[in-house]
């Protein structure tokens, strides 16, 4: 199942019903609009920074978490740590840039979309074999949609599809089976 947050449309605007709010349900929409963009933000630098634990996944995710991505699927906190390193160990650094935020919060659920840019830097090892220089990188252009609820430790993801929607350069040596079908599909 894949969650899409709902298309942002003048007539359906968060900011539309926010302008008719009382004060106080205006500060507390506010303050959720706050919290999920900084729970979207702080996944995304934590891609980049590479500190994967146990701690890492339980400030950001559900027990119940379900990942879909072109690299494969990920159900459960357990192993969730170790799923993403591996992830992303075919990459020297990466860079993980979000935007266009649109996020339907509905009291302690909310529906999130929004379109990212990765940078991915090949490790040595790729450069060397392909005959590149330092620098080379894979970037791709993609959207991330999900359900994230509030937990008595703030805003969690419950569910993240990751969709590739375009690339460019050339991705690492070894790519899974559902890498190369995403990649193939473009």
């Amino acid at each position: 199942m894949t969650l899409t947050a709902p298309e942002f449309a003048p007539e359906t605007a968060p900011e539309s019903t926010l302008a008719t709010a009382a004060p106080q349900a205006l500060i507390d929409a506010l303050t959720d609009r706050a919290a999920v963009t900084d729970l979207i933000d702080r996944y995304l630098l934590s891609l980049d920074a590479r500190r994967f634990d146990n701690a890492w996944a339980r400030g950001l995710f559900t027990p119940d978490v379900r990942i879909t991505s072109p690299v494969g699927e990920h159900e459960g906190i357990g192993g969730l740590a170790a799923w993403q390193a591996a992830t992303l160990a075919k990459f020297e650094r990466t860079q993980h840039i979000g935007t266009n935020y649109v996020l339907d919060i509905t009291g302690d659920r909310a529906t999130v979309r929004w379109n990212a840019l990765m940078t991915h830097v090949h490790l040595a090892s790729t450069r060397e074999a392909r005959g590149s220089g330092p620098g080379d990188h894979f970037t791709v252009g993609g959207t991330f949609a999900g359900e994230v609820v509030r937990t008595p430790g703030g805003w969690r993801f419950r569910c993240l599809d990751i969709r590739v929607v375009w690339t460019h350069g050339e991705g690492p040596l070894v790519l899974t089976p559902a890498a190369e079908e995403a990649l193939r599909s473009l």
